[in-house]
């Protein structure tokens, strides 16, 4: 099997993960993946699929208590999509939430999302497991902090 491959410690807890779509984008299968991949890595996720609004993904998050918030997107629409997703955060509360992006996301934006709150960018070809144990490394060196 494609994921027995990958090799995870144990994390301090299991972290719930929310995992979305933002926008018009109609292509879902690396989001899936990421799911998947997180799932069987230990970390609970929830995936809220295609076509999510910013206001949607936030919801998402404030009820599932998620720990972390991945958003995936391929449409060329960061730069407007994720900064209303930060902003909406912060309103509701929870911009405690780890947030990483992944998708197609030239080089030159990466520091503008770093600079607005995006903890970490994954472009493809990003191993499964390097973003599974980053993932784990930043919310468990988080844990700890608080």
């Amino acid at each position: 099997m494609l994921w027995a491959s990958y090799a995870y410690t144990p994390m301090e807890r299991t972290y719930r993960v929310v995992v979305a779509k933002p926008g018009l984008d109609g292509h879902d299968r690396g989001a899936k993946v990421i799911a998947r991949a997180l799932r069987d890595a230990g970390f609970e996720v929830v995936y809220t699929g295609l076509h999510q609004t910013p206001e949607q993904i936030v919801q998402a998050v404030v009820q599932e208590d998620a720990d972390a918030l991945g958003l995936s997107l391929l449409s060329g629409a960061h730069l407007v999509l994720v900064p209303r997703v930060i902003d909406l955060l912060a309103a509701a509360g929870r911009d405690d939430v780890l947030l990483l992006v992944g998708g197609i996301i030239p080089e030159d934006d990466i520091p503008v999302l770093e600079k607005a709150g995006v903890a970490r960018v994954f472009t493809p070809g990003s191993p499964l497991a390097d973003i599974g144990s980053w993932l784990e490394s930043a919310l468990d060196e988080r844990e700890h902090a608080g």
